[in-house]
């Protein structure tokens, strides 16, 4: 079954609210790394940046599986 969050009366699918916190993540994250001195020489940022997001979707999405999956063997 799909998951769905329900949100002022509308339901949205669990993986564009975890898309959605991932991408402020990722922001947050990219604006800190643009103040290293070693920004451009470590990676290219488009890559990392996209790497980033990913690792932090998947994160979420995990986190959030497994607190769900407790949540309903209780």
């Amino acid at each position: 079954m799909i998951e769905e969050i329900h949100i002022f009366g509308v339901f949205v699918p669990a993986a564009l609210m975890w898309a959605a916190l991932a991408g402020l993540l990722s922001y947050s994250a990219h604006k800190l790394l643009q103040r290293l001195p070693a920004d451009s020489i470590l990676w290219q940022p488009g890559l990392r940046d996209l790497a980033l997001f990913l690792l932090f979707w998947w994160g979420i999405s995990a986190l959030a599986d497994r607190f769900y999956f407790e949540l309903i063997v209780r």
